[in-house]
């Protein structure tokens, strides 16, 4: 296996062989793997924040369009003459609906997409820690096999 490879499995069962070579205690060779596990977390979790802000943003401005029609209409009430307050009353809180709207349209999808990819993200992060760990078990399995054969082997002493 070459060290050209991107593949987060890759490189930590890399690390881990690479400590092996260095020490052959177990916790060492795990915390080596638990360093690649790290190190490949950042690139999962990159971009994951942007959609929750997005949705919390479009949340934001569709209450501040919210606002800005309330505003309209408080103002269009105040100057008008009465035939024209009913028109522009409902015009105005038409925009604060819409806006209202609006926004909960682009947060709510916006919201589920980020919750879909944290738990894909959590997934793989698990199933790269899983993949760590049955790798260190293969290492420490193959480890010991030979001392408890030579343990075996020796004569016992009377």
């Amino acid at each position: 296996m070459g060290k050209s490879t991107d593949a987060p499995v890759a490189r930590i069962i890399a690390a881990g062989i690479a400590r092996m070579a260095s020490s052959p205690r177990r916790e060492d060779i795990e915390l080596a793997m638990e360093e690649g596990v790290m190190e490949a977390m950042p690139r999962l979790e990159k971009r994951t924040a942007y959609l929750a802000t997005l949705a919390n943003i479009a949340t934001l401005l569709g209450l501040l369009g919210t606002i800005i029609g309330l505003i309209q209409a408080f103002t269009a009430v105040a100057s008008a003459d009465p035939a024209e307050k009913a028109a522009l009353l409902s015009s105005s809180i038409a925009v604060a609906m819409n806006t209202t709207a609006f926004g909960l349209i682009a947060a709510i999808p916006l919201l589920m997409a980020h919750a879909m990819l944290v738990s894909k993200t959590t997934e793989i992060i698990d199933s790269l820690e899983m993949a760590g760990v049955k790798c260190l078990n293969i290492i420490s399995h193959t480890q010991e096999t030979p001392r408890a054969r030579s343990q075996d082997a020796a004569p016992a002493k009377a």
